[in-house]
């Protein structure tokens, strides 16, 4: 089974419009995550691990951060998981509908799963003080945000190719 229910580059009209719009607005809401983590927590080694864990023993810090509660970091893990689950679940789903080779896809549909799990475990585990896993954050965050971007590419390009 191809998993194709219709061809991305056979779509005209209003459908076609959907499909584009949906990817537009999911990229811009997607963008605006990335500033926000740009302007709230940087993306470096040390902003991620102070973004959870404080910087109070800085007294040199402009801003200073304390530690989230349990709470917070659950709910933030909770949120972004479901949440990147049902986008990387409809941009697989799309892709699986274009004209890339099956072994692309399959790598570009099956990746962020395992991303979102490395990247918000290593959060909670950051949290509980395995502070190594910062690296394992950052690296596993920027392949699932690699793989956001080359899925949209891939899908823009077909959604926008003038049909013959």
């Amino acid at each position: 089974m191809s998993g194709k229910i219709f061809e991305l580059k056979k779509i005209e009209g209003s459908f076609r419009k959907f499909l584009i719009a949906f990817v537009l607005c999911l990229s811009i809401g997607y963008s605006y995550g990335l500033y926000y983590i740009s302007i709230s927590s940087g993306f470096t080694s040390q902003t991620v691990k102070e973004n959870y864990l404080g910087n109070e023993e800085n007294d040199e810090a402009e801003i200073m951060k304390f530690k989230m509660s349990e709470k917070e970091v659950v709910s933030i893990i909770h949120a972004h998981i479901i949440s990147f689950s049902l986008i990387f679940l409809a941009l697989g789903f799309l892709l699986y509908q274009s004209s890339m080779p099956t072994k692309l896809i399959s790598f570009l549909s099956l990746e962020p799963f395992a991303s979102i799990v490395l990247t918000f475990g290593g959060i909670w585990f950051m949290w509980k003080g395995i502070f190594w896993m910062k690296y394992i954050v950052i690296l596993s965050g920027t392949v699932m945000h690699l793989v956001f971007v080359l899925s949209v590419a891939i899908l823009l390009f077909e959604l926008l190719k003038k049909r013959k």
